[in-house]
């Protein structure tokens, strides 16, 4: 297995307890969310895994993808991203804090995930010159992808 899917394997189960932890019976439809998010390399849509988990044998219904997608966002398990255009993405948040930004191309809506050293190093000072905890961030940069350029 590879070390990506190791890592997201790791993530669905952590998912999967921490739901059960809460008291949430562990459905079929609410795994293949689960793991369909555990996929996704970056944000997604709950049309976009609606759209995904309809390709399988037994699709899953739009509510319990909603559902699903509260319970996980309530339990801090999902980072919702509004980027903005009126309908909200989703993506793991993984149980070691590691995240990237993202790019998003106002044409095409593209959505692209990155990750900046640098960045991370210059939220961290400016936290610090500012006494100013912060506790969560999200970068989202805007403009045109190679595609539309």
């Amino acid at each position: 297995m590879s070390a990506r899917r190791a890592h997201d394997a790791e993530w669905v189960e952590h998912a999967l307890e921490g739901l059960a932890a809460a008291g949430y019976q562990r459905g079929a439809a609410r795994r293949s969310v689960i793991e369909c998010l555990g996929r996704q390399s970056c944000a997604v849509t709950a049309q976009q895994i609606e759209d995904e988990l309809r390709q399988d044998e037994a699709p899953v219904g739009r509510a319990s993808i909603y559902r699903t997608l509260e319970q996980l966002e309530e339990l801090g398990l999902v980072h919702r991203l509004d980027l903005g255009t009126g309908v909200a993405s989703f993506e793991a948040a993984r149980e070691s804090g590691e995240h990237h930004h993202h790019l998003l191309c106002e044409r095409c809506g593209r959505l692209v995930p990155f990750e900046d050293s640098g960045l991370e190093r210059a939220i961290s000072n400016l936290s610090r010159r500012s006494d100013f905890e912060v506790a969560a961030h999200d970068v989202t940069l805007r403009g045109l992808c190679e595609r539309c350029a």
